[in-house]
Order: structure tokens, then sequence, then C-alpha cells
């Protein structure tokens, strides 16, 4: 009897381990799947930034064409620029993981998206650069670009809070705390100060 007893005991705990076991596999690949979403949505953050940086030195070599043009302004767009290319990979490798280099990398986007914008309001005063064909068309891409950095950013953002949603429940956030630093909270975009909506690109 006593043996029996043991047995259905040891029984009972091997199910209650192999249900727990399930659990915690299942809470742990739901996490995996949704890291993976954000990261996904982080790559094409990425490709928005740099498709704009790849089209200022255009911009900036068509603006330079313009008699008298605005040399502090041109300065002040090719530093931007410049500031953004100095985060490196190995900084940009868990940056949706690590909310200060984030912020940084935020900051200096906006830097550019700021310098961009003064460049484009003040053409409205070179009437011959805004009739040039060139200058029309990277208007265009530029525009665009904007708009796809605005739906990326807000796609990021969505991904990032079904993984924190997820990651703040409970039982998933005493699973998740097993794991260090690899399912950490993601950080958000935020609007920049006094504006809530992608750099104004009118022509």
């Amino acid at each position: 009897m006593g043996k029996k007893i043991a047995l259905g005991c040891a029984g009972a705990i091997l199910v209650f381990v192999l249900i727990v076991g399930v659990s915690i596999s299942g809470t742990y690949n739901s996490l995996v799947q949704l890291d993976q979403a954000t990261q996904a949505q982080w790559a094409q953050v990425q490709n928005a930034y740099q498709r704009r940086a790849d089209l200022v030195p255009n911009l900036v070599a068509t603006v330079k064409g313009a008699a008298n043009f605005e040399q502090s302004t041109m300065t002040a767009v090719t530093e931007a620029r410049a500031k953004v290319g100095q985060i490196t990979p190995a900084a940009m490798a868990d940056i949706t993981k690590d909310p200060a280099a984030f912020q940084r990398y935020q900051e200096a986007q906006q830097g550019l998206s700021s310098a961009l914008s003064h460049l484009l309001a003040v053409t409205e005063n070179y009437p011959q650069l805004k009739a040039t064909a060139n200058f029309r068309d990277l208007q265009a891409q530029l525009e665009g670009t904007e708009n796809r950095i605005t739906v990326e950013r807000q796609r990021f953002n969505e991904a990032a809070q079904a993984f924190n949603t997820r990651r703040s429940s409970f039982p998933t956030v005493l699973i998740a705390g097993f794991f260090g630093d690899k399912f950490a909270t993601k950080p958000y975009f935020q609007a920049q100060s006094g504006s809530e909506k992608a750099p104004e690109v009118k022509f």
C-alpha cells in the first residue's frame, strides 16, 4: 500500500514537472517569437533611416550648385549626417535592449531631421534651385522616405508594445527574469519635442 502511494506521489510530481516544463517552454518560445518580430521591425526602421542618409550627399551636392546658398545650413546637414554615421555596428547590436543607446540613436536621427527640415525651408528662397529636375526628384524621394520612417517607427512601437505586454504579464515576467537581459523590456520611439509628426517636407 505504501509503495502504491509512493508511486502515485512520484507520478503526480512527474506530471506536475511536465506541465511546468511545457508551460515554461511555451512562454519562452512566445517571448522568442515576439522578440524576433521586434528585431525584424527594427531592421526595417534602420533601412528607412539608411535610405534617408544615402539621399543626403546628393541633396547637398545639388544644393551647392545654387549661387550663394547658405553654407552654414549645408554644414549643419553634413555634420548631422556624420553624427548618425558615427553610431557603430557594435553599438547597434543590442540597441533594442539598451534604452540609453536607443535614446542616443533617436537623438542623432532627430538632429538630422531638423537639419534637413531647415535646409529645405531655406530652399524656398532659391527658385532657380527648386526649378531643377534633379532637386525636385530628391524632394520627392526625401518626402517618401520621411513618410516611410514614420510608418516603420510606428510598426516598431507596436511590435515593442506586444513584446512588453507579454513580458510584463504574470507568470511570464518571472520566467523572463530567469534569462537576464535576453528578454529585456523594449524601448519606444518618442515624438520629437514639439512635434507629433515627421518633419515637414513641402515644396
